[in-house]
């Protein structure tokens, strides 16, 4: 039969997510609307967005975080273009965006001492083979395969390389060994359902030493531009971004960061979020039909879940649109590029009542679309 109880909230998308529970926009301070981003309000509103972010996350003395253009997207390349072409490089990539970084740095960078650790989606390469004396780019959390590294035990503490990790839907919601990571880039719109545009950079001082000793054979547009005069330009890590910021957006990065602080800091925005896979998890134990893309546990993401289920790609796309119609699951169709399956985000922002309330609904569905 179908369910009765229908989820409050239905918003399950991987990106952008859902709001923070008890959201509200006629809540933000939007004492910034209207003014410039470089005056003392809006370079105020914008250095607490780096400096509580640095709090909340419990970065390490000297780590720095800046405000930079263009999500995540931006911050990885703007790390991409700065930093890379002084050593040799290891990608290592399980789906679509890691496979983008790759893709950058061969045919746009065009750097040619480059080696390629790869996996097919729900697998992860074979970490142990990384040279970490070389710089390394690498995604924490694959968004789109629901694939994760489940430590940070094959980088190596005396490393010769910079790490640079693409972390945006791992960031507030796993366990981010900072001594091991040199660069990690996230955006506000995954983990704690802000909005999009803007990306963040956070940069050790090894990243910092490296910007100030190497320059790029190739020309940076403005945008990606982290030094002057050999310097690291600090005003971005302090709220002088590069170009105009949303300070509507800004608002409301940081009423979700005021969230995190009132529910207990970032542990807790991970408990919440581990919490949530155990309901699913259970979900799959309890069903032949449907199991996690990831195929080892440990590497299962805990944000960006995904999953594979014994019906034909016709019926899975039938399924997610009945769900939309029905109201009770929106956006929770596999990434364009992976597998066909579900991709359901269980991220801080989602109840883990609205998870429990979804799973017969997907029964129902799944009923419907095979019968």
């Amino acid at each position: 039969m179908q369910p009765s109880v229908k989820p409050q909230n239905p918003n399950f998308s991987s990106g952008p997510c859902s709001k923070r529970p008890g959201y509200d926009v006629n809540n933000l301070d939007i004492s910034t609307l209207g003014r410039s981003h470089r005056s003392s309000l809006g370079k105020n509103a914008l250095g607490r967005a780096c400096s509580e972010t640095a709090e909340l996350l419990g970065l390490p003395e000297g780590y720095r975080v800046g405000v930079v253009p263009a999500s995540d997207t931006g911050a990885i390349e703007m790390a991409l273009w700065s930093l890379l072409g002084q050593r040799a490089v290891e990608v290592c990539h399980w789906e679509s965006f890691g496979s983008d970084w790759f893709s950058d740095i061969i045919k746009q960078l065009k750097l040619e001492n480059v080696s390629n650790h790869t996996a097919d989606y729900g697998q992860l390469p074979d970490l142990s083979k990384v040279n970490c004396d070389n710089d390394v780019v690498f995604t924490w959390n694959g968004t789109t395969s629901g694939v994760k590294v489940p430590n940070a035990d094959w980088i190596a503490d005396d490393r010769d390389g910079l790490t640079i990790c693409d972390a945006t839907s791992a960031v507030f919601a796993m366990q981010m060994p900072w001594e091991k990571l040199d660069v990690v880039t996230f955006s506000w719109q995954k983990v704690l359902g802000g909005e999009g545009a803007h990306g963040m950079l956070i940069l050790s001082p090894r990243a910092v030493a490296r910007l100030e000793s190497y320059t790029p054979a190739w020309p940076l547009p403005k945008i990606f531009r982290l030094t002057s005069g050999g310097k690291l330009n600090e005003g971005i890590f302090k709220g002088a971004t590069i170009n105009t910021p949303s300070m509507l957006a800004v608002a409301d990065y940081l009423d979700a960061l005021n969230w995190v602080r009132e529910i207990g800091g970032t542990s807790a925005a991970i408990a919440k979020s581990e919490a949530n896979l155990a309901v699913l998890a259970g979900f799959v134990a309890a069903n032949d039909w449907i199991e996690f893309l990831a195929e080892v546990p440990e590497t299962n993401s805990n944000t960006s879940v995904c999953f594979k289920l014994t019906a034909t790609a016709e019926q899975v796309k039938a399924m997610v649109k009945l769900l939309d119609k029905e109201g009770v699951a929106y956006d929770i169709g596999a990434y364009r590029d992976a597998p066909a399956g579900l991709r359901i985000w269980a991220g801080a922002t989602v109840e883990e009542q609205d998870l429990k309330d979804l799973l017969p609904w997907l029964t129902w569905a799944y009923e419907q679309v095979t019968d």
